[in-house]
């Protein structure tokens, strides 16, 4: 596979019943899930004050490699499917899955999305997470904001009960109400012994479709919104997704666990758009 989440690779074998293909997670896992994603959301926390103007995606790369390798985890993407580096890094019209650079400079005004997985104790966790570096545009960052809204309302969605497309078609109601468009050939997915496990999990759908909900599943939502058209196209180097239109897209993503009938976060941190 050429990417990270074009289309989610199947479950392997793990501990606890299956679903629908799409497994609930026993508490020992879950306790090791919690670990893995907590270590994502930490290392979110730690380079955030590093994305500002002047810095190339090849430091912040690094600054995410040392993070995480010297607790003891592995960055979970170097070398998943040949991918080259530690973090996914995207600038602007980059949808998803940009390779770091020491030649591509951050600069004022730029919006950058940062993917980040973590490989702990053989489990995974991953969120991304789209900053502003200085100050950007008013219409970046509304792109920005309504991206993290539609994220949190999809996840609100990850309840007993409701049907999986039930996440994905608040996450489009919500973008294309604001006149944005969703991206169609990228998707969220299951997670927890495999980076990518089932269930796909598409940013748009019809409510009240897809697998029914339980409490066990852990996924990996994560809402890809343009500014303008909903294509994209990948670049010559087999792995940098773009907008069509070259307009900016925003991502944001969280590991989620349905618990007691509810989402948890997995990858909760303090920081906002």
């Amino acid at each position: 596979m050429k990417v990270l989440v074009v289309v989610a690779v199947a479950a392997s074998e793990a501990e606890g019943n299956t679903v629908m293909a799409i497994s609930i997670k026993s508490n020992k896992e879950l306790d090791l899930m919690r670990a893995s994603s907590r270590l994502v959301a930490e290392t979110f926390q730690h380079i955030a004050p590093h994305i500002k103007p002047g810095v190339t995606t090849k430091e912040i790369d690094k600054k995410v490699e040392k993070y995480i390798t010297d607790r003891g985890a592995y960055p979970a993407f170097k070398g998943l499917y040949g991918f080259p580096a530690s973090a996914c890094i995207s600038v602007n019209e980059e949808v998803v899955h940009g390779i770091p650079s020491k030649k591509r400079y951050l600069e004022e005004g730029d919006i950058v999305s940062i993917d980040i997985g973590v490989l702990q104790d053989g489990y995974y966790g991953d969120a991304a997470f789209t900053f502003s570096v200085g100050k950007v545009a008013e219409e970046k960052k509304r792109l920005m904001k309504v991206t993290w809204d539609s994220l949190h309302l999809g996840i609100d969605q990850a309840r007993d009960g409701n049907r999986l497309q039930d996440i994905s078609a608040k996450i489009q109601q919500h973008a294309e109400s604001h006149g944005y468009s969703v991206v169609r050939i990228l998707v969220g997915h299951g997670i927890g012994k495999e980076l990518h496990e089932d269930p796909q999990i598409p940013n748009y759908g019809k409510a009240g479709k897809g697998p029914l909900l339980r409490s066990g599943f852990t996924f990996a939502i994560e809402p890809m919104i343009n500014m303008g058209t909903k294509n994209v196209h990948t670049l010559q180097d087999d792995w940098t997704i773009v907008t069509d239109d070259l307009r900016p897209s925003a991502h944001y993503e969280h590991t989620i666990l349905i618990q007691d009938g509810e989402p948890e976060i997995l990858t909760k941190h303090e920081l906002s758009p």
